[in-house]
This record gives structure tokens, C-alpha cells and sequence, in this order.
């Protein structure tokens, strides 16, 4: 029997500051790279993002897009003019020339949106959920999502939850899934929230819901089936028909490496938010900038014996709580 082909074209170790890299084939138009190891580090987002601005910036002959992962970054490319080993030599080129982690400062734009939390449509999916799917799930006790959340996440109530949601930037790490769905963690760790995901998943969610699953929050762009444990809703960030003026160049209104903070409204003030945005009389606030990595490394160095104070009330909790 012959052994099977690897898919792996090239790898380089980690030196000066800077992740291991692995480059794979993707089809036939197509380099997935990797960089460092298969764990969750921001950091290694960070220099995905980074590369991802280098590529568009400076893009190589035969160059067609690149798709930004947690940790990965797909760069696809014309055959025609540019073969695999051509276009990995390229990157190499690209990931040598870029500085040191500590030394980033990459694109990033900050996204001021309100959220309602515990509103009417989360309530209805959970409600949807235990009549047609699951009526014992765990994390649908009480016809809400929010007290599982803050029982697994060790919290002594819903207000600590919501706190810890506006407290801090939630960084978009990359964009995918459904069209314009970011997956976020948040900047700050002294207020990462952690739960597992629905099981089985719910067939039902609304446009605009903002769920939490493993340490990720996300915000369903369309309405879909999903997984995330709900706490509450926001405006629309996916509009093909582009009726409002911030869809106009592009359906998505989240980029990766972009930032999110959300500030709390009622569930009436929000609905006619909703309303404003369709008849284009609200602006979303956008605003343009950039993101000093070392100092963020910096300073999550600084808050260390807070951020370890709330992982064991993380361990805590989950060690206490039943998994769906």
C-alpha cells in the first residue's frame, strides 16, 4: 500500500519573537497557513491579522484573496501565474519581513453597538427549544439562557454577566460561518465567560442575537439554527439589500481585527432602533484606528493576578454545573 501524500508543503519554527509556521495545500488554488500551536492563544490572531493587512496591502502577483482563521489564514491564488511553492516563498517573504509580536500594530476599527439583554426573541428560542427539541436541557432552565451562563461561568448572578459583556472591547477575531458572523473574545480577560454550546443545537435563532459558546461570543447575522447560549440581541450586521448607509460598500458590517463594545438600551428602545436602521436614519458609530499589540501583551502581563482570581471562579463554576 502507498503512503498517502501529505498535504503539508513547508514549515518554519518559531524565531524572533515570532509563531511557528506550517503551510498546507488547499485544492488547487489554494495555501492554508498556520501558525504556531493548536491552542488558544490571541496572539496568534494577532498575527494573523497582521499578515492579513501585509497581504492586502503589498499582495503578491497571482494573489486573489485571503480569508483570515483564528490561527490560520487561507490565501487563495491564480494557478496561471503563480504555483504553490511560488506563492509559499512569497509568504515566507512576508512572514520574515513583519516584526515581532510585541511590535504589531495592526488595522483595527471600533464598533460602538447597544444590546438588550434577556430580550423577548432569546426567550422565544429557548422556548422553541424545550417545546420541539429538549424540554430537560440544563441550559434552558427557567425559559432563559443567562442562568446557565452564570452558573457554569461561577458568577453570583445575571447583572455580573451583563457587566462583564460591557466592560470590555470584544475583540473579531474572523469572520465566517454564516456571511458577516464574527467570532469574539473579549480584550479584557479579568471578564471572560465561558459556557459550552447547546446539544443538539437549536433549529431557531433571531437576526441580530448575541450568544456565548466555549469562551466565544458571536452575533447571529441572519436568521439560523445555533448552538451559542443566548443572552441577548443587537442591531443588524448583515444586510444584502443595504438599507441602511453603512452596507452600501459591503453586506457585512464586521471586519476581523475589528473591536466591539456594547452599551445596554431597553427592548423597546432597541426594536425601534431596528426600525431606524431599515429606513436608514440611524448611523452605526464607526470609528477607524489602530491596535497596539505589545502594549495589550503588556498589559494583560499587569492584571495576571485578577485574571487568575476569576479563572478559578470559571473552574469553579463548570466543575459544579451539568453539561447539556
Amino acid at each position: 500500500m502507498s503512503a498517502t501524500a501529505s498535504a503539508v508543503i513547508d514549515r518554519a519554527p518559531a524565531s524572533a519573537g515570532k509563531p511557528s509556521v506550517t503551510y498546507r495545500q488547499a485544492g488547487d488554488r489554494a495555501i492554508l497557513v498556520e501558525y504556531g500551536e493548536m491552542e488558544f492563544d490571541l496572539r496568534l490572531n494577532f498575527f494573523v491579522i497582521a499578515v492579513d493587512a501585509a497581504l492586502r496591502e503589498q499582495p503578491p502577483e497571482g494573489f486573489v484573496e485571503a480569508a483570515p482563521g483564528f490561527r490560520s489564514i487561507l490565501v487563495s491564488y491564480e494557478p496561471d501565474g503563480l504555483d504553490a511553492r511560488g506563492l509559499v516563498a512569497r509568504l515566507g517573504d512576508l512572514h520574515a519581513a513583519l516584526p515581532e509580536q510585541r511590535e504589531l500594530e495592526i488595522p483595527s476599527r471600533l464598533i460602538r453597538l447597544p444590546i438588550a439583554f434577556d430580550d423577548a426573541q432569546s426567550r422565544q428560542a429557548v422556548e422553541r427549544y424545550t417545546h420541539s427539541i429538549r424540554k430537560d436541557a440544563p441550559n434552558c432552565a427557567g425559559g432563559n439562557n443567562i442562568d446557565y451562563v452564570v452558573s457554569y461561568s461561577g458568577l453570583a448572578g445575571r447583572e455580573e454577566v451583563y457587566e462583564s459583556v460591557l466592560a470590555t472591547e470584544q475583540w473579531a477575531a474572523f469572520i465566517g460561518f454564516f456571511p458577516g458572523l464574527p467570532f469574539m473574545f473579549p480584550l479584557d480577560p479579568r471578564h471572560v465567560l465561558v459556557a459550552p454550546k447547546y446539544n443538539p443545537t437549536r433549529t431557531w435563532t433571531a437576526e441580530g442575537a448575541f450568544g456565548l459558546g466555549g469562551p466565544c461570543f458571536a452575533i447571529y447575522p441572519v436568521e439560523s439554527a445555533g448552538g451559542y447560549q443566548l443572552l441577548g440581541r443587537t442591531l443588524p450586521i448583515y444586510d444584502v439589500q443595504a438599507r441602511n448607509a453603512a452596507f452600501r460598500e459591503n453586506p457585512l458590517l464586521m471586519r476581523a481585527g475589528d473591536r466591539l463594545t456594547f452599551h445596554r438600551v431597553e427592548e423597546d428602545e432597541l426594536l425601534a432602533l431596528w426600525e431606524d436602521v431599515r429606513a436608514d436614519r440611524y448611523r452605526y458609530e464607526i470609528e477607524d484606528g489602530s491596535f497596539d499589540v505589545g502594549a495589550y501583551l503588556e498589559w494583560t502581563e499587569q492584571v495576571e493576578p485578577e485574571v487568575a482570581e476569576r479563572r478559578a471562579h470559571l473552574e469553579r463554576g463548570a466543575a459544579a454545573t451539568e453539561v447539556p
